[in-house]
């Protein structure tokens, strides 16, 4: 190859010879001045894949201190409900959710956490899980031991500490938090801690707003109550507005409020399995010491079940299998309605359905306080006709019919004059104990069918939650305790099943109904 085609090559690589001591630089053209310099500038420190579609950048791999599971994990992560609750099965993730989700406001310098359990000694494990996150995620965070604070390089704050009882809520009188965390609520016996740390929360800066959240499993003093605030009012993972615990009613503004008659805040409950825990569920090991605990732990740690308690009398119950959504139900279908009447309590009214396989199906409920036998009977009429539905008959407790010295009608009859008919439940000797008997029988499943003999719609909530927790009588394990409050719906569901209900046969329909368009369910065969 020429000297100067040597030259030439040489300045197409950008690498020109230096010209010797004396000797004159030759020209070039701006063209071929543009290439050395494009030539000439850094290479790009991208790797880059060529294919035959396009040129794909790859990403460098960065360093994740904390990535959430997919699932429940990352819908707690993204909850923005003011309570939230996770919970459910042992092993979940719950915890590691919690010391995460606290750092959400960590760059703000106005964010003031409170992380809270019950003891000091089951404090230590969050405290060494969050030494090993925190400063991995915030360099430069420090942990005070003496002032159990975690301080940021922001200024914000978290402290952990515990909560033994609930009178030492005090400590926190006249302080401030944007956040406050509970881990394993249940610990807790009564609600009165939860509700007074709520009054803790304020802020005043728009752009940090305040959060309660609380992670725990099935079981514990607190079951009823944790389960009444945040698993009872609405499907499980789906937002609802705050509810009171004792009545069941959307906390809203009071009268006189410029927001008088509006919901006050939305909560929210996230199940976990053990199975949205990867790292714990494969190895199989942990599933295996859950698997060999009793049946109600068992339950409670493996399935995060709710709906079963210590001394429960329907253990069979299953909201998987015994609760279905609300559908259509078929005019042919034989109604009743069955009722426990109560004035101070609960009045419990349920309106079930016949299927023609002799499976019933309770789809509506009605809990009232404070209604007198006339307004009773008003409001279930209205409903019936709001909703044309037909019903065939009612059974009411049958001590509405008795007369305690008074010389006007009874509670049944007042019903009956408004137009609400009933007929007298059973209650002779021994009818309590064979009513029970024939719930067990119903929602035992079937082998063959794979389907109980009774489902409830999912808008029967008040039913759904109290049915698993009625206990057992102590003196007479065949009853149930005829001494708790919240038997209402069992008892009118009890009067219901024993009332022999039957579908609808031949002779059962009018002439009317036989005038009715027919129409094959089968557009295709006609059948």
């Amino acid at each position: 190859m020429k000297v100067n085609e040597i030259k030439k090559q040489q300045l197409l690589d950008g690498n020109e010879l230096k010209p010797r001591q004396g000797q004159r630089r030759k020209k070039t053209s701006s063209k071929k001045q543009k290439i050395i310099r494009a030539k000439r500038k850094p290479p790009v420190r991208a790797n880059i894949v060529e294919t035959d579609d396009d040129l794909q950048v790859i990403e460098e791999e960065r360093d994740i201190v904390f990535q959430p599971n997919s699932g429940p994990q990352t819908d707690f992560l993204a909850s923005n409900e003011k309570e939230v609750l996770y919970g459910g099965a042992a092993g979940g993730g719950k915890s590691y959710a919690l010391l995460a989700d606290v750092l959400r406001y960590c760059n703000h310098p106005n964010h003031s956490a409170l992380l809270l359990r019950r003891t000091n000694d089951e404090l230590r494990e969050l405290v060494q899980k969050s030494q090993e996150l925190y400063p991995r995620v915030f360099p430069g965070a420090k942990w005070s031991e003496r002032k159990s604070l975690w301080t940021f390089p922001s200024g914000a704050r978290i402290w952990m500490t515990y909560l033994e009882q609930d009178k030492d809520v005090l400590r926190y009188q006249g302080q401030a938090f944007t956040w406050i965390g509970v881990d394993e609520l249940t610990q807790y016996g009564t609600p009165y801690a939860w509700n007074y740390l709520r009054s803790r929360l304020r802020t005043v800066n728009a752009d940090l707003p305040t959060y309660m959240r609380g992670t725990t499993n099935p079981g514990g003093p607190g079951h009823l109550w944790v389960k009444k605030m945040f698993i009872d009012p609405a499907p499980y993972n789906s937002s609802f507005w705050a509810t009171d615990i004792e009545n069941g009613e959307v906390l809203t503004y009071p009268s006189g409020h410029n927001k008088a008659g509006k919901p006050l805040f939305k909560r929210r409950f996230i199940p976990a399995k053990l199975t949205d825990n990867p790292y714990l569920a494969e190895a199989g090991e942990y599933e295996a010491n859950l698997l060999s605990l009793p049946e109600v732990q068992r339950q409670q740690l493996l399935e995060g079940s709710w709906d079963i308690a210590e001394g429960a009398a329907f253990t069979e119950f299953n909201r998987d299998i015994h609760v279905v959504e609300p559908y259509s139900v078929p005019a042919s279908w034989k109604r009743f309605r069955t009722c426990d009447y109560g004035y101070s309590s609960w009045s419990a009214c349920l309106w079930v359905a016949v299927r023609p396989d002799n499976k019933l199906i309770v789809y509506r409920e009605l809990y009232v306080q404070k209604k007198t036998a006339e307004e009773l009977a008003d409001l279930i009429l209205t409903i019936e006709r709001e909703n044309d539905d037909k019903i065939w008959y009612g059974v009411l407790d049958s001590s509405c019919w008795h007369n305690r010295g008074q010389t006007g009608p009874s509670i049944a009859e007042t019903m009956i004059l408004r137009g609400c008919r009933w007929r007298q439940s059973d209650r002779s000797k021994g009818s309590r104990v064979a009513g029970k008997n024939e719930l067990h029988r119903l929602l035992r499943v079937d082998e063959e069918t794979g389907e109980a003999g009774v489902e409830f719609f999912s808008n029967c909530v008040k039913l759904i939650s109290e049915l698993p927790q009625i206990p057992l009588d102590k003196n007479n394990p065949e009853d149930v305790n005829t001494k708790i409050d919240y038997d209402h719906g069992y008892d009118a569901l009890r009067y219901g099943i024993m009332s022999r209900p039957t579908p609808r046969g031949l002779y059962d329909f009018s002439n009317t109904d036989w005038k009715k368009p027919w129409k094959p369910a089968d557009q295709v065969f006609g059948y």
